[in-house]
């Protein structure tokens, strides 16, 4: 009689846990993890999303977005990432606010390890993006957040009236340059080239903004300021010359780096760190997917984002197929 009830329990327990397995779990809460969270969910498979923060990811901070099909008017980052989020909760996605320490293989899937507790999971779509580039200069750490900044949406109008700098020649960059200008009396663009990377429309509207003027063939060296912001001294990589120039504010975008310091070392990366994937946003690993600003080849848009996260939970919902045959 003990014998059948040990069975019993230990069948309970099996199917307890066989039941609290998640099917596709996605690590990271931008663009790219909601839209497979809305594919896997759609797809009628038990889906968690994992994310050390609000969900919406680097959109959360971009001022204006007007290339996102659907949105004439155009939107802010923070609309569409709450539209976003919205629809995958609708779905009846979770999403809990953990942060992944590492992922292991098991012979039924994954291991996702967190800063609380572990969770099981048959495939896992890595999502997470990438942090802003920091400058590494004095006075860069010791200086930020008392005049140094990598979002214009959050500070910007911090410096209503006030002069600054923003280094970077990219689309994020001209972006916010052009976002700040709602606020400062005067801002400065320094960049390494002698021209910009943005698109062309983003240059032309940067270029002829009154308030926007640039430093050609220029690096920040150090940022300057005893409690606050007073300038930052550049040089100029063509005359070898150095200069200051005086600013209350440094906004500094100059790319990003992946946020990998989680993914096993077994999983194939490129030399600057991004996954590396296959046309079906999979990586080395079977079973295991990326999708977005964190893998290679990403061309770093909301648009292509979306396109990554549904490729892989379409895929990786037909991995489960295959396993479930």
């Amino acid at each position: 009689m003990k014998g059948a009830e040990s069975r019993c329990a230990l069948m309970e327990a099996e199917m307890t846990e066989q039941k609290s397995e998640t099917q596709i779990l996605i690590i990271g809460g931008g663009p790219a993890g909601l839209a497979a969270a809305i594919y896997a969910a759609r797809a009628r498979r038990s889906c968690l999303i994992l994310d050390r923060a609000f969900p919406g990811g680097q959109l959360m901070y971009t001022a204006w977005i007007e290339n996102y099909p659907g949105f004439p008017q155009g939107s802010t980052g923070m609309d569409l990432a709450s539209r976003m989020a919205e629809q995958a909760k609708n779905f009846g996605v979770e999403v809990l606010m953990e942060e992944v320490k590492g992922i292991e293989r098991q012979d039924t899937g994954f291991i996702v390890k967190t800063s609380a507790a572990p969770f099981n999971a048959r495939t896992v779509i890595i999502a997470t993006g990438a942090s802003w580039r920091r400058l590494d200069v004095p006075g860069e750490q010791e200086l930020s957040g008392r005049g140094v900044s990598y979002c214009a949406t959050c500070d910007g109008m911090l410096y209503r009236d006030k002069e600054v700098v923003l280094v970077g020649g990219g689309d994020t960059a001209l972006c916010e340059a052009l976002f700040l200008t709602r606020f400062v009396s005067r801002l400065r663009v320094i960049h390494r080239r002698d021209q910009l990377r943005a698109e062309k429309i983003v240059q032309e509207r940067a270029l002829s903004n009154p308030k926007i003027s640039f430093i050609w063939d220029s690096v920040v060296t150090k940022i300057l300021g005893a409690k606050k912001v007073e300038a930052v001294e550049i040089l100029n990589k063509k005359t070898g010359e150095t200069s200051q120039v005086p600013a209350e504010g440094v906004f500094i975008f100059i790319g990003n780096i992946p946020n990998t310091s989680f993914v096993p070392e077994e999983v194939k990366k490129n030399d600057r760190g991004q996954i590396v994937t296959n046309v079906k946003m999979e990586t080395s690993a079977p079973g295991l997917y990326a999708a977005g600003d964190v893998r290679a080849e990403s061309i770093r848009q909301v648009v292509s984002a979306v396109g990554d996260g549904a490729c892989a939970a379409w895929h990786a919902d037909k991995y489960l197929d295959s396993l479930e045959k």
